[in-house]
């Protein structure tokens, strides 16, 4: 089973990259993605996720050909 992982805004900078692949063998948690991928970096206490282009929290389910976004909070004026 394969995951896409991308990465946006201050988040790929501070990363240094703008995504990852990642193959699973059962479906994972939102919070496990991030972990299995920066195992170096807790995970900032204010970044969003989303899964398949709906936010949701870091409990939620992600499995294969899921596409998994994290990014910081968006503010706008």
């Amino acid at each position: 089973m394969s995951i896409k992982v991308l990465y946006f805004a201050s988040l790929k900078d501070r990363l240094g990259r703008s995504g990852d692949e990642l193959t699973i063998e059962a479906p994972l948690t939102v919070l496990e993605v991030w972990q299995r991928l920066n195992p170096n970096m807790d995970i900032p206490d204010t970044l969003l996720a989303a899964v398949n282009m709906e936010y949701v929290g870091l409990d939620a389910e992600v499995g294969d050909g899921d596409d998994v976004a994290f990014f910081p909070p968006v503010t706008g004026g």
